[in-house]
């Protein structure tokens, strides 16, 4: 399987405490979600280590009401922002799989190591 970064979107695309996911294969679907916290920026496969569930209810909706904890939407499930471990619910002690990313000068968010034949990382 070949790999590749990918651009997702600038900094300024994601206000800061949201949330927001993306296609970076173009398939319609987001299989990845960022988390903005100030500077920092959080990526996962938006998928719960319950049972493969899709995290989101509708687009985007990945936190909590306080935009302080993200939520499986399937099975309520909380983790943490910064580590993605799951602090309450099913899978309690699991994590999401985190998606590295790189941040140009610029404010280019990209994602590395995307797979480029339409698989997912299994």
């Amino acid at each position: 399987m070949t790999t590749r970064s990918r651009r997702l979107a600038r900094t300024r695309d994601i206000p800061d405490r949201t949330a927001r996911g993306f296609d970076p294969r173009g398939d319609g679907e987001d299989v990845l979600f960022v988390v903005r916290r100030g500077n920092a920026l959080y990526a996962y496969r938006d998928r719960c280590p319950h049972q493969g569930a899709r995290m989101t209810w509708r687009r985007h909706a990945y936190l909590n009401r306080a935009g302080d904890r993200i939520v499986c939407y399937a099975h309520g499930a909380e983790f943490d922002i910064a580590s993605g471990r799951c602090l309450l619910g099913p899978c309690l002690g699991q994590s999401l799989e985190a998606v590295d990313l790189h941040v140009t000068e610029q404010g280019e968010i990209y994602v590395k190591n995307e797979p480029v034949d339409g698989h997912e990382h299994e």
